[in-house]
């Protein structure tokens, strides 16, 4: 809390550096961003299946290329080739703009993320900076683009017209509007000690120190949101096979099912890349590297630290997915609005009394260890809500068996009753459910 309150003021926003470039150079931006992100989709698909082999004690993907790298291309390949099914209750024209409506946004929000600095091209006297373009509310803008590929995701489950695929996009669009919520109130502290929504001005911010450790509570909520906005393990529940057989894109095959899966990974992606400009100082080089070597944040070295820190949320992601279970929806929602909201505005009240306390010069007239006592108090009250356990009343005990049993409950299902064995005709004994039915 201390390092909270000795950051500098953020420095002014400096966008004159973009809008300047030539119409053949933003061309080859776009076609980059296009082609690292299809690159990075492949690569992850096949880290994803490397990474899960070690955990299960598998091979994983090994034949196609060199260490199984092709594979991704050939699984590509060949759901491009396999024959594109249409249900014959679907609404056609829906059906087949979903997929491209949940894709084409996850491209877009790449165009504000900053990969790198102000850098020289090759063969040529012109500098450029390492993203095709920056806005005072590029985060705003990530964000209201990203929401738009929800609408793909619940039109692909409402054209199929299959109950479970409707089921999947109902779930999807609830999840997902839920946690962006927590997704941008975690933003908020960062706006406040950036002074900025730009992206590039908020990696400049984080100069000497990353936001990740002073804005802590932020940070981890955003992990916690990001993943749920991913809709990723233990988070899929749009997806839970063993409840709505594939989910949203059950009905779906050939391009257009390919089209939902690059959009996942690359919303992985993205995520992955705004956590690294926003909370873990962007392209900048890791903590001790900048102090050794003078180059390290120059020219396309700082490409490195950016693709470096994305892969460590990627593997983030992939962790996840081979260690925990997937969790019971209505937890799900509960821990979104009951744990992560509060949380997270308890948090903004906080940081945004000390940034206007500090802005005013009001520490002088508070004692040293005021500040301090007053935080932890707050970090204290805002976990012991979040891990405190669910009351569960007692169940009553058969006495024979010495196994709980049920109790119907008003608003609950009806329990029938079923005869026990041995007693008088009509004489019915309570449901008993075992612990391990549970």
């Amino acid at each position: 809390m201390i390092s909270l309150l000795a950051i500098s003021a953020a420095a002014p926003e400096d966008l004159s550096a973009f809008g300047k470039d030539p119409w053949w150079l933003i061309l080859a931006k776009v076609l980059a961003i296009f082609l690292v992100l299809v690159l990075l989709t492949l690569f992850n698909i096949w880290f994803e299946r490397r990474v899960v082999a070690r955990m299960q004690h598998r091979i994983g993907p090994n034949v196609h290329g060199p260490f199984g790298l092709l594979q991704s291309l050939a699984d590509g390949v060949k759901l491009a080739l396999k024959e594109d099914i249409i249900p014959k209750a679907a609404d056609v024209v829906v059906f087949v703009l979903a997929p491209v409506i949940a894709a084409i946004p996850a491209f877009i929000t790449f165009s504000v993320i900053p990969f790198g600095p102000v850098v020289g091209l090759p063969f040529t006297d012109r500098t450029t900076p390492l993203q095709l373009t920056d806005m005072p509310m590029a985060v705003l803008f990530v964000m209201a683009i990203a929401s738009i590929g929800i609408y793909g995701i619940v039109l692909g489950g409402w054209a199929s017209g299959s109950t479970y695929s409707l089921l999947g996009g109902l779930r999807s669009s609830a999840q997902m509007i839920s946690y962006e919520v927590a997704m941008g109130l975690s933003l908020v502290a960062v706006f406040l000690y950036a002074g900025s929504m730009s992206t590039s001005t908020i990696v400049a911010a984080q100069d000497h120190v990353w936001f990740g450790f002073v804005l802590l509570p932020s940070f981890v909520i955003y992990v916690i949101s990001m993943v749920g906005e991913t809709n990723r393990a233990p988070f899929d529940l749009p997806e839970a096979e063993g409840e709505l057989v594939g989910g949203f894109h059950t009905e779906y095959s050939s391009l257009k099912f390919a089209l939902f899966f690059l959009a996942e990974y690359i919303n992985m992606a993205t995520v992955s890349a705004l956590a690294t400009t926003l909370f873990l100082g962007g392209w900048r080089a890791p903590f001790g590297i900048a102090h050794v070597w003078a180059g390290a944040n120059q020219d396309y070295w700082p490409l490195l630290w950016f693709f470096g820190k994305i892969l460590l949320f990627i593997f983030f992601f992939v962790w996840l997915r081979g260690t925990l279970p997937r969790l019971r929806y209505d937890q799900f929602m509960a821990f979104g609005w009951k744990v992560l909201i509060p949380i997270s505005l308890v948090w903004i009240m906080l940081v945004a009394t000390l940034r206007v306390a500090r802005n005013e010069g009001s520490f002088d007239n508070l004692s040293g260890p005021f500040v301090p006592i007053a935080a932890g108090v707050v970090i204290v009250i805002c976990l012991a809500l979040m891990f405190w356990p669910a009351s569960e009343k007692k169940r009553p005990t058969d006495q024979r068996s010495g196994v709980r049993r049920e109790v119907p409950r008003a608003g609950g299902f009806p329990v029938p009753q079923l005869p026990e064995s041995g007693a008088v005709r009509g004489a019915a004994a309570p449901l008993v459910f075992e612990e391990s039915d549970r």
